[in-house]
């Protein structure tokens, strides 16, 4: 069982920048699908962006551009660097992963996956 931890969110004005960390108990040494999604209140989860172990990357069209994902495979992290933030970025931000042989790994697969952690929240403001 993978155990994920989220951290670095925060408040922050229109235009800043975040970066936000997920340590993974045991990061996957197989194939895996990790990745990012959030969910504003009243909404539901929302896909961000995606990485599968062989590098493939895939993004939500509403953060392509802004958003970076990124993993340290040697410290077990991965990383969502946001940049241009808005106030529509305010939610919780959770990552998440399935442990799998192959396939896609598309951001929509990201929030129904089976392991994610808790989640950091991220106050954006006007």
């Amino acid at each position: 069982q993978v155990k994920l931890e989220e951290s670095g969110g925060g408040s922050v004005q229109a235009g800043g920048s975040l970066r936000l960390s997920c340590a993974a108990s045991l990061y996957p040494d197989s194939g895996y699908c990790m990745g990012w999604f959030r969910q504003a209140p009243g909404k539901e989860r929302e896909g961000l962006a995606a990485i599968d172990n062989i590098g493939n990357i895939d993004y939500a069209d509403s953060v392509k551009g802004r958003f970076t994902i990124s993993q340290d495979n040697a410290k077990s992290i991965l990383y969502l660097q946001m940049n241009s933030l808005k106030p529509e970025d305010t939610a919780v931000y959770h990552c998440a992963v399935e442990l799998r042989g192959g396939g896609s790994c598309p951001y929509a697969l990201i929030p129904h996956v089976d392991y994610f952690g808790k989640g950091t929240l991220v106050t954006v403001s006007s």
